[in-house]
């Protein structure tokens, strides 16, 4: 029988999963999201676009800094 997961995510936006049937590690709350492994991280996929933790996000949209997306043209030369 396959194991089923939960996606969890914590304070700083980011994602991860763990067993359906355990509660989430401290710091950490169940998302709402449950299935097998692949399904999980497939549905990780989909809604976690940005990986920077929240705290930077936040930090950087305070400064006027980059609030995600294309970052090519941010590195010397146009690219990484």
């Amino acid at each position: 029988m396959t194991q089923r997961h939960q996606v969890v995510v914590n304070d700083e936006d980011q994602y991860s999963l763990w067993p359906a049937d355990r509660q989430p590690p401290d710091g950490w709350r169940a998302e709402g999201f449950a299935g097998s492994k692949e399904e999980c991280l497939s549905h990780i996929d989909q809604v976690w676009r940005d990986m920077r933790p929240r705290s930077v996000r936040l930090r950087q949209e305070d400064a006027g800094g980059d609030t995600g997306g294309d970052t090519a043209g941010d590195a010397p030369g146009g690219a990484w």
